[in-house]
């Protein structure tokens, strides 16, 4: 909005002084999106992020900054620190200026090289288990209607409880089990 308004020649300073705030502060928040791939501003158009990681992801190419977008929301977490940590684990091949080394404050080179080859293990991890958890949750909600039926059967139920015991405790211990 404050954009737009800018557009179409309303001075700035009749904008700060509508909205009651300093131009400085003005004109950051309309280039805020400025330097972000749509995508990644499409993720987080509706979240409380501080204008601060709009700066972080800046640093980053566009499909690193929606990867970090993904991994702000899926954590909850906007915070600066947070999107600060990701750019430090982000490879030097995905920032916008891949030619000028990463310095972060009280971090050695070495621990920036760990630091990035984790987090890549890490997001590996996630999106592993991001795309079975699905069916995995569909199988085990079949599995446990499945041993209700047996646990249900009194015939069934009492052998187990006779000659498997330790299965049966399991068995009934699944099916009790609601979430």
């Amino acid at each position: 909005m404050i954009a737009k308004a800018i557009e179409r020649n309303v001075p700035k300073e009749k904008i700060a002084r509508a909205l009651d705030i300093n131009v400085r502060s003005l004109v950051r928040k309309a280039t805020l999106i400025e330097g972000i791939c749509e995508e990644a501003v499409a993720l987080l158009k509706d979240k409380m992020c501080p204008m601060a990681v709009f700066d972080v992801l800046r640093k980053m190419l566009p499909i690193r900054q929606i990867e970090t977008a993904e991994l702000l929301i899926n954590a909850n977490n906007y915070s600066v620190g947070y999107a600060s940590a990701i750019l430090a684990g982000t490879p030097q091949a995905q920032l916008v200026n891949s030619s000028t080394p990463k310095r972060i404050k009280g971090m050695t080179a070495e621990a920036l090289s760990r630091m990035e080859s984790e987090l890549s293990r890490l997001q590996q991890a996630i999106s592993s288990i991001q795309d079975t958890y699905g069916q995995d949750h569909l199988h085990l909600t079949v599995l446990r209607g499945y041993l209700a039926k047996l646990v249900g059967n009194t015939k069934i139920a009492k052998y187990l409880e006779r000659h498997h015991p330790e299965f049966f405790s399991e068995f009934k211990s699944i099916v009790e089990t609601t979430a």
